[in-house]
């Protein structure tokens, strides 16, 4: 599983939340009057295309010393010597993850919010228990 792309596990509810908006901003293009079509389109454009982003774009890479995240333009990585527990969640906090079937990475020497780190990749199970693997300062 070394440097290899997982794939983020996406609910259903959320991958119809996301591409249903993005269908209702594109129906509304159709209503905007023919002169002010590029003043929408200026303004939805980068949003249709962030979202599109983060559904298409969002995986995880267990590398040699740390676990790469990636949320479509959004990055972090967490070094395994930082990583103080791991567990299996179902928090609603906001995170680096689109399902609420979560792995909850916790980091030593910060606070529960600067230092909680959620990810939801497709087989949780399984990545959890190689990342447990590669996490030699977990806490007992």
């Amino acid at each position: 599983m070394m440097d290899e792309k997982v794939k983020v596990k996406i609910d259903l509810w959320i991958s119809l939340l996301l591409w249903g908006s993005n269908i209702f901003f594109i129906v509304i293009g159709f209503t905007i009057p023919v002169n002010e079509i590029w003043i929408y389109l200026l303004s939805i454009v980068p949003m249709v295309g962030l979202i599109v982003w983060i559904l298409i774009g969002s995986y995880y890479i267990l590398k040699e010393d740390l676990i790469y995240m990636r949320l479509g333009p959004f990055f972090w990585r967490i070094k395994y010597d930082n990583i103080k527990s791991l567990r299996l969640t179902t928090n609603w906090l906001s995170s680096m993850a689109l399902s609420i079937y979560r792995i909850e990475i916790i980091e030593h020497n910060k606070g529960y919010f600067r230092g909680t780190t959620m990810i939801s990749p497709v087989d949780r199970e399984a990545f959890l228990e190689e990342l447990k693997r590669r996490c030699y300062n977990l806490e007992k």
